[in-house]
């Protein structure tokens, strides 16, 4: 069996996409993640949508204060100059398109760059809470998730099936096994995990895929 990358090594590879200076949103899940595999030397702005503007890395057990959660309640750390503010205000950020970067998981994503990660059959959904506007609201979306779902099933389809959160706001999605690009022209595979080939990632994914011309390895 191949090997397949894990959450911390997904998160690290998605963190490289930040630029110096961006305002990210982090979804729930893995994308927290991101916020422990920031490169040295570079400043990322984390934005939370109950209320936090510039903090830090998750919090290990010795520093967590869940007076200080993101809005995955997950205890986060402080950094100099962040922020605090109201939800009314952390969304008209959100809606007002001041969102460099989010970072969400999903169940599907479309060959179009369709996003499905709120609900899906035989589970109940508590709600998308503020998915659909970080979606649609941020100037980039990228999704973070595993390849397929735990019986093989491909996770990125032609047409999703699961219930939308918003159409075409995907632009990369990282996964165990490859980085994909969502462009006008279709899916192009950029990158793949160690020792996988096209061949393998194009037989777990239901959509079509184009390889880069430069495409390589992961450097991780």
């Amino acid at each position: 069996m191949k090997t397949r990358l894990d959450e911390q090594t997904i998160a690290l590879r998605a963190a490289r996409e930040f630029p110096d200076g961006a305002v990210v949103n982090l979804g729930y899940g893995m994308p927290g993640l991101c916020a422990n595999f920031i490169p040295e030397g570079r400043t990322v702005f984390f934005q939370s949508e109950n209320g936090m503007l510039g903090y830090g890395h998750l919090a290990g057990d010795e520093e967590k204060d869940y007076e200080m959660i993101n809005a995955s309640d997950q205890p986060v750390t402080a950094l100099p100059g962040m922020c605090f503010f109201d939800s009314a205000a952390a969304f008209d950020m959100i809606r007002g398109r001041h969102i460099d970067i989010v970072v969400l998981g999903a169940y599907q994503v479309s060959e179009k760059g369709d996003l499905a990660n709120w609900g899906r059959p035989g589970r109940p959904a508590t709600g998308m809470g503020g998915a659909m506007d970080l979606a649609v609201g941020a100037r980039r979306g990228i999704v973070t998730m595993q390849h397929t779902t735990r019986d093989g099933k491909p996770r990125i389809v032609r047409k999703c099936t699961y219930p939308i959160t918003a159409r075409r706001c995907v632009g990369l999605i990282i996964t165990d096994i490859a980085v994909i690009e969502v462009t006008p022209g279709g899916l192009i595979l950029k990158e793949v995990a160690p020792g996988w080939t096209f061949s393998e990632v194009q037989t777990l994914t239901a959509a079509r895929l184009t390889p880069a011309a430069d495409l390589k390895e992961m450097e991780l």
